[in-house]
């Protein structure tokens, strides 16, 4: 249990914002390489040599379109050729992980292992910021409600339940990816289409008349089967597990304690909320090809399609592919995004405490 006068109390929505906000960058920065070398390397295989590919910070899941061709067939290429190409198209000549991520670093600089982040970071950070604040905001409110509907308040005790943080963090990822969807779609659409900003109100408008306004949510469905049994999960397990190790610690805040938890917490979510996270990602490929770069025919079939048609042909086991890599993939980002979070708020926390011991003394 956690207490029912957490630390975000003391801190006000500004400065939980700026400790999100913080670990949100932190997290991208450790995380997106990782993601670079993975694209890279898929990008060799004739098997993802697709029109869009999903790119990841570490935050958040982006469809991305390939919008410029091959490099010139050839065994060798001057470092410039490699250069001028975008990204996710430079010539395929690495060997391996290991590999990719010197040959990256000493043909194109350091500072290509973090391509792609900025126009990410645009949607990702505030998202993530969005996120965090409405956790903590409706965490505190709910228990405030549940204490005052209460028919003997005076002896309930003074921890907040885990169903506190299951409800809270299921609602808060609901209308955090509510508010973002729209937008992610509009990013997308400007990326494959190299549209200007200009021209967004009209590619908005003809879209609202052909799908209706649910087409604003194209894909939204499959990302709210994903993040929000996520989020309901993680929050309370997060918790459970710092209760756990702070008894061998000591200390319930302590910075190995808060990592530790996130990275276990992470890891039993996105296990158990696999089957959603394949369906997603098929979904998101289906829609860039079909429904917005329109280079195959028809439209992107439904979750329950989708699902149907990977257990015929690959059995319950198709739900639960590619558990290794998202582990690798969950576990660390969820343990540096909530420590990093945790520090910040001990940070601002502790500048509260002084705030106020100073205001008593004069």
């Amino acid at each position: 249990m956690t207490s029912s006068k957490p630390e975000s109390m003391m801190l006000t929505p500004q400065q939980q914002m700026l400790s999100s906000g913080t670990g949100a960058l932190i997290v991208s920065l450790f995380m997106t390489p990782l993601d670079v070398v993975k694209i890279r390397l898929q990008s060799q295989e004739r098997l993802y040599s697709k029109k869009c590919f999903l790119y990841s910070n570490g935050l958040m899941d982006h469809l991305c379109p390939r919008t410029n061709g091959d490099p010139p067939v050839r065994a060798l290429h001057t470092q410039q050729e490699i250069c001028d190409c975008k990204w996710f198209n430079r010539p395929k000549y690495f060997s391996g992980t290991a590999d990719a991520f010197l040959k990256i670093s000493r043909t194109e600089g350091i500072s290509s292992l973090w391509s792609g982040l900025s126009p990410t970071l645009v949607l990702a950070v505030p998202t993530t910021v969005i996120y965090f604040t409405m956790y903590e905001q409706l965490k505190l409110t709910i228990d405030t409600q549940r204490r005052a509907l209460s028919a003997h308040p005076d002896i309930l005790s003074s921890d907040i339940p885990r169903m506190v943080s299951l409800s809270a963090g299921g609602l808060a990822r609901l209308l955090a990816v509510t508010l973002v969807s729209p937008m992610e779609l509009v990013r997308t659409k400007m990326m494959s289409k190299k549209m200007p900003l200009s021209d967004v109100h009209k590619c908005l408008k003809d879209l609202v008349k052909t799908q209706g306004v649910r087409g604003l949510w194209n894909g939204y469905t499959a990302t709210l089967l994903r993040d929000v049994p996520f989020s309901a999960l993680y929050w309370p397990l997060y918790e459970q597990c710092k209760d756990t190790l702070s008894l061998y610690t000591g200390n319930r805040d302590a910075f190995l304690v808060n990592f530790g938890s996130g990275a276990i917490a992470g890891s039993v979510a996105s296990t158990v909320t696999l089957p959603f996270d394949v369906i997603k990602t098929i979904k998101q490929i289906e829609m860039g090809e079909k429904d917005i770069m329109g280079v195959k025919p028809g439209r992107s079939r439904t979750n329950m399609i989708i699902a149907k048609e990977l257990v015929s042909e690959q059995g319950v086991k198709g739900l639960f592919s590619g558990l290794i890599p998202r582990l690798l993939k969950v576990a660390p980002a969820c343990a540096i995004m909530i420590s990093s979070y945790e520090f910040c708020k001990g940070f601002f926390r502790q500048q509260n405490s002084e705030r106020a011991m100073n205001r008593e003394t004069l």
